[in-house]
């Protein structure tokens, strides 16, 4: 397995991580920062939340510099982020911090993707992720991490940027999706 394909997985072994620090209530205190109150485990869990989805831009440069993109790296990149990004929102939903029709329309989407790629798999196609596809990712990482940082820095001026920013990861979500059918329809087709 090379570099890029162990970076990933590192993606992967992170979210159970900060899934514990962020659903188990510690009692480890509260962080004060710019006018909000951050339970320190929540801080935590969002720094070992930010550092996996750091790790999908460490993989990608670090594939595309030394030529070692692969078949199973195109498949186990957009996993890992699936797999990052719906720990992140169903725990955000059970914390009451997202609302639970966000987390369906994301979610939704992801298994839709995901069931393309795999009738795609079948017809010997991989299917890279997009443009948009990238947007979305890192406006869900956006999101997630401002919900779990309680707003932090715009608290002070009252501007909800963790909300506005769950607005724009749903849209860019649902764009995403419709690109991805509609650039491989073809797949589709080929199954009727």
């Amino acid at each position: 397995m090379n570099v890029p394909n162990q970076i990933t997985i590192s993606r992967i072994i992170l979210i159970p991580i900060f899934m514990i620090l962020l659903l188990i209530p510690f009692s480890w205190g509260e962080f004060h920062l710019l006018g909000a109150d951050i339970p320190i485990h929540h801080l935590i869990a969002a720094l070992v939340f930010i550092i996996a989805a750091a790790t999908d831009w460490l993989d990608g440069f670090y594939a595309r510099k030394y030529n070692l993109v692969t078949n199973m790296g195109k498949f186990l990149d957009p996993l890992a982020d699936k797999l990052l990004i719906t720990a992140a929102f169903i725990s955000l939903v059970g914390l009451d911090m997202l609302p639970a029709w966000a987390a369906v329309i994301v979610l939704s989407r992801e298994f839709a993707v995901t069931g393309l790629r795999l009738v795609a798999s079948g017809e010997g196609e991989v299917i890279a992720a997009s443009i948009w596809g990238k947007w979305k990712t890192v406006s869900q990482i956006v999101a997630a991490s401002a919900l779990m940082l309680h707003n932090t820095i715009f608290e002070l001026i009252g501007f909800p940027f963790d909300k506005v920013m769950v607005y724009v990861a749903v849209l860019l979500t649902l764009l995403s999706g419709i690109d991805y059918f509609i650039k491989n329809k073809h797949v589709l087709v080929k199954k009727q």
